[in-house]
């Protein structure tokens, strides 16, 4: 069985999908169309900001490590002319200490042996004294014309 074709219906179903076809294109095609435009361009702009704030963070950050840097060879710098400076005023405190050190044991030398001095003295007229008296008493008379004194 064979059905012949309405073109009536066929031509009004061409003429209503058209018809329809421009309603919707214009009222919702056009405009999803446009709001997907404007999101797809909304985020290529913010991928650009994105990419842009990513570039001016690594470029913060190398100024920021160059400043550190720089600060820190400043700092060692400073530290190393203290410590040379701390050195020397160091060695010239020891080499006073030095110098008045050996003054001071100068000095010391100087007075034991000026002591010694005196104590080989003392000791010699005390040995004289007592050789005298050892020979008073071994003769039993004073020495050179000198009476014995009374013990």
């Amino acid at each position: 069985m064979h059905i012949p074709p309405n073109w009536g219906t066929f031509f009004i179903l061409i003429v209503s999908f058209l018809v329809f076809w421009f309603i919707f294109s214009r009222l919702f095609f056009r405009p999803f169309l446009g709001l997907l435009a404007q999101r797809e361009g909304r985020f290529k702009d913010l991928s650009d900001r994105t990419e842009k704030l990513i570039k001016e963070a690594r470029e913060a950050d190398a100024i920021r490590e160059q400043r550190l840097n720089e600060a820190r060879r400043t700092a060692l710098e400073r530290r190393d002319t203290e410590r040379r400076a701390a050195e020397a005023e160091a060695a010239k405190k020891i080499d006073a200490a030095r110098g008045e050190s050996h003054e001071m044991l100068e000095q010391a030398r100087a007075k034991i042996v000026e002591e010694l001095a005196n104590a080989e003295r003392e000791l010699g007229r005390m040995g004289e004294s007592l050789a005298a008296e050892l020979a008073e008493r071994v003769l039993g008379r004073p020495l050179n014309g000198q009476r014995r004194s009374a013990n």
